[in-house]
C-alpha cells in the first residue's frame, strides 16, 4: 500500500499544471490508517478546544445528565445548523439571539404561525428553511415533545437531512456519527489529495465513510465542530494557512505540493462545473389605493401572498407576473393589467381614477440558480366609491391568491423578502423625488443694494 502511494505521488510531481487531476478514484479507495486517526483526533480536538469561535449555540454538555438542558441543547444546535446553511456565521448570529428570544424552546416555536416565523427570517433567504422548522417543532411536539435523539428518528423531522441529523445527534446527544458539509468536503479531500468531483454521488459517499473514520467515539460533538471549524478558518477554499494547521502532517496535499511546485493545495478538491443560472423577467406593480382623491396620506397597498408550495413559498409581496422575456413598458402593463382583472377584478379604466402610473426602475435579484430581472412600476388607483369597493375584490375564484391591504406603517414593521424590501425602497425614493420636483425651492429674493448719502453704494 504504502509503495503503490509513493508511485501516485511521484506521478503526481513528474506532471505539471494538471498534475492534481491525476489522483482520483484511486486515492478514494484508501482509508485512513489506525496511526493517522489516533494522530489527527488529538490534534483536532486540542486544537479546536483552544481556537473555537465563541458562538451563541455552543455550550458544553453539563455534568449532570439534565434533562430538559439537553432538550434545549439539541433545540438550539437544530436552529442554529439549519440557519447556517447557506449563509454566513457572522450574518446567522444576529438572527439567532433574536430567534432565541421569541422562541426560546421547541414547545414555544411550535405555537407561533408560519407569519411569524417569516418575518423572523426575512433576509436570511431559502424561506423554505424557516417553514421546516416551523413544521418540525410542530410535529415533534404532537408526538411527545420529546427531541429525536438519534439520526434514523432525525432524519423523520420535515427539512432535516444527513448532515443536520449528524450534527444535532453529535453535538447535542453524542452520538458517534459524521457531518459532512462543504467545509468537511474540503479538509478530507485535502487530507486525502482528494481530486474527484466533490459532487459527484460516489464521491460524497466516499467523504461520509471517511469521515466516520475520524470521527472520535468518546467525543464527537466536539470532533465534527472542530472538523468544520478548521474548514471555515484554516483549510479555507483559497488562503489555506497550512502553517497554523494541526493536521498538516497528515496532509497528502501538502506533502504533494511541498515536492511538486506546480501543485498547489487549493488544487483539491477539483472545482465543479456551476450549475448554469436561468435567466427570468417579472413585472412588479405596487398598488397604492387612496381613501380620498386628493389625500396621499390616507392609503394602503395591496399585497398578495405567494403560493405555499415553490420559490418563497407562503411569503407576501407586491402583484407580479413572469414575463416570457425581456418587454417593453406597453408590454408588463399589459401582463400586469391582465393580473389585476383576473385575480382581483381590478380594470384600470373602469375600477376607478389612476393618479399615477409610471415605470420606476429595474434590477436583477439572484437566487441560487436564477437571475430574475425586476420591473418596478408604480401606480395609485382611487376606486369608485371609495374604500368601499375594495370589498368587490373579494370575489375570489379557486386560482386566486390571498391578499390584504396594508398602510406604510405596517409595510415598514413586516419581515418582507429583500427583494420586495428593495422594490418598496424604489418606490418611496421615486416618491420623494416625485414631491421634490413638484415643490421647487423659492430663489432666494436679491436685495438692492442702498445709497448712502455720497452717492456710493453698500451692500449687506
Amino acid at each position: 500500500m504504502r509503495r503503490q502511494r509513493l508511485a501516485k505521488e511521484r506521478r503526481s510531481s513528474s506532471s505539471s499544471s494538471n498534475a492534481a487531476a491525476q489522483v482520483t478514484e484511486e486515492d478514494m479507495e484508501d482509508l485512513f490508517s489506525d496511526v493517522e486517526i489516533q494522530k489527527m483526533r488529538v490534534s483536532l480536538l486540542a486544537w479546536y478546544g483552544l481556537n473555537r469561535r465563541d458562538l451563541p449555540w455552543r455550550v458544553s454538555l453539563p455534568e449532570a445528565n439534565d434533562e430538559d438542558d439537553v432538550e434545549k441543547r439539541a433545540y438550539r444546535v437544530w436552529v442554529s445548523e439549519v440557519m447556517l446553511q447557506q449563509t454566513r456565521v457572522q450574518t446567522v448570529v444576529d438572527y439567532f439571539n433574536r430567534w432565541m428570544l421569541k422562541w426560546p424552546t421547541l414547545l414555544h416555536l411550535s405555537t407561533a404561525s408560519l407569519e411569524e416565523v417569516n418575518e423572523m427570517w426575512a433576509g436570511l433567504g431559502y424561506y423554505r428553511r424557516a417553514r421546516y422548522l416551523l413544521e418540525g417543532a410542530k410535529m415533534i411536539v404532537s408526538e411527545g415533545g420529546q427531541f429525536p435523539r438519534t439520526v434514523s428518528s432525525l432524519r423523520k423531522v420535515p427539512g432535516v437531512g444527513e448532515y443536520t441529523a449528524g450534527a444535532i445527534a453529535s453535538i447535542a446527544f453524542k452520538e458517534a456519527v459524521p457531518v459532512v458539509d462543504g467545509n468537511v468536503v474540503r479538509v478530507i479531500a485535502r487530507l486525502k489529495a482528494i481530486s474527484a468531483n466533490p459532487k459527484d454521488s460516489a464521491t460524497i459517499k466516499k467523504f461520509w465513510e471517511l469521515a466516520a473514520q475520524l470521527v472520535d467515539p468518546s467525543n464527537p460533538g466536539d470532533f465534527n465542530q472542530g472538523l468544520m471549524e478548521l474548514g471555515a478558518t484554516i483549510c479555507t477554499p483559497l488562503s489555506p494557512t497550512c502553517s497554523s494547521c494541526p493536521v498538516s502532517d497528515q496532509c497528502r496535499a501538502v506533502s504533494i505540493s511541498r515536492r511538486d511546485r506546480s501543485v498547489l493545495v487549493t488544487d483539491y478538491p477539483s472545482k465543479g462545473m456551476k450549475m448554469k443560472q436561468r435567466h427570468d423577467f417579472s413585472a412588479v406593480c405596487v398598488l397604492e389605493v387612496l381613501k380620498g382623491e386628493e389625500d396621499m396620506s390616507d392609503s394602503e397597498f395591496l399585497l398578495v401572498k405567494r403560493p405555499d408550495e415553490g420559490l418563497l413559498a407562503g411569503l407576501w409581496e407586491f402583484p407580479s407576473v413572469l414575463l416570457d422575456g425581456e418587454a417593453d413598458v406597453d408590454n408588463r402593463r399589459e401582463a400586469m393589467n391582465r393580473y389585476l382583472k383576473a385575480h382581483f377584478q381590478i380594470e384600470t379604466r373602469k375600477a376607478g381614477k389612476v393618479m399615477l402610473r409610471e415605470y420606476v426602475g429595474e434590477f436583477v435579484h439572484v437566487f441560487s440558480h436564477i437571475r430574475l430581472r425586476i420591473y418596478v412600476e408604480y401606480m395609485v388607483l382611487h376606486l369608485k366609491g371609495g374604500m368601499k369597493m375594495k370589498g368587490a375584490f373579494r370575489k375570489r375564484d379557486t386560482e386566486t391568491p390571498p391578499w390584504k391591504y396594508v398602510g406604510n406603517d405596517v409595510i415598514s414593521s413586516m419581515g418582507l423578502t429583500s427583494s420586495v424590501r428593495k422594490v418598496y425602497t424604489m418606490v418611496e425614493k421615486f416618491k420623494q423625488q416625485k414631491i421634490a420636483s413638484s415643490n421647487p425651492p423659492v430663489p432666494s429674493r436679491k436685495r438692492n443694494p442702498r445709497s448712502n448719502k455720497k452717492g456710493t453704494t453698500t451692500t449687506n
